[in-house]
């Protein structure tokens, strides 16, 4: 194996995807706080820990599921031998060191939330992926809490709580359904995962309740009057897109998940331009 490949199986373990996703989640936390320009140290570090934590619960992530991903996903680094298991491993070291040390730069609320979600990313797999719902709740806190996390580093927290609970159902939602896809793996290691325990059916209408909650409460942020009318247009669309995904995933959860991705990203971007419009007159 070259280093090439090696550096590349490296990169692939952190999700770059994911990574950046998170990364601008925590900006967007930061943004609706209105702290970017107010403190723009604190933002970057908040970006920065957010982006390198990241990366190491996805890499830590693979290091113990190489079993599962040897059935569910043989093209990762791991399982097709571009990175060793203890690489895998000691790299997530490096990163989660990296974190640690642009968290502590932070307010006394980040370092709490950082403390939490690093114990959290290191903990998932071995021992909450496999509870029925548990993991996926863990997941589904983490991705929320990257607003928290933003909004922390600026000592403005309040804002980001709406969006930290729309984002968390709808990763609920996208989580049960990718468990759905991963049932046959998933079974082959003994984990009691939400579809397996309730069945594959019962487990997907569980998930299309929880996102027609959050769609039905994605109006809050504009009704409290955190974001202006800009919001509601762009969130609009996002709650179609995500609500597609549900009713596709009782025939195809593969597409759905991936739906659900691009839904939860457009409602990202409703968010910030939400936001925005508050500062731009006539809006």
């Amino acid at each position: 194996m070259t280093a090439g490949e090696t550096g590349r199986g490296l990169l692939e373990l952190t999700r770059p995807v994911n990574v950046v996703a998170a990364s601008v989640l925590t900006f967007i936390g930061a943004f609706v706080a209105g702290g970017v320009t107010e403190a723009p140290v604190a933002v970057a570090a908040a970006v920065g820990a957010t982006a390198l934590a990241v990366g190491a619960g996805n890499a830590i992530n693979d290091y113990f599921d190489r079993e599962i991903d040897r059935i569910n996903q043989p093209e990762r680094a791991i399982p097709r031998g571009a990175v060793s298991p203890r690489g895998a491993l000691a790299f997530s070291i490096v990163l989660f060191a990296g974190a640690v040390v642009l968290a502590l730069t932070l307010p006394p609320l980040a370092i709490a939330i950082a403390t939490v979600n690093l114990l959290a990313l290191i903990a998932y797999t071995e021992f909450f992926k496999g509870l029925p719902g548990l993991g996926n709740a863990l997941v589904a806190y983490l991705v929320g809490s990257t607003f928290l996390f933003g909004a922390a580093a600026v000592e403005e927290i309040g804002p980001a709580v709406v969006l930290f609970v729309l984002a968390a159902v709808a990763t609920l939602t996208r989580e049960i359904i990718k468990d759905v896809e991963d049932i046959e793996g998933d079974r082959e290691e003994g984990l009691n995962t939400l579809p397996i325990a309730i069945g594959e059916r019962r487990a997907l209408v569980v998930a299309a309740v929880l996102l027609v909650i959050a769609v039905l409460a994605s109006p809050v942020p504009f009704l409290r009057g955190y974001f202006g009318v800009p919001y509601l247009l762009i969130v609009a669309p996002a709650d179609a897109v995500m609500l597609f995904a549900a009713y596709e995933s009782f025939d195809d959860p593969t597409a759905s998940q991936s739906r659900l991705k691009y839904g939860m990203f457009l409602a990202a971007l409703a968010f910030i331009v939400g936001r925005g419009a508050l500062e731009m007159p006539g809006l």
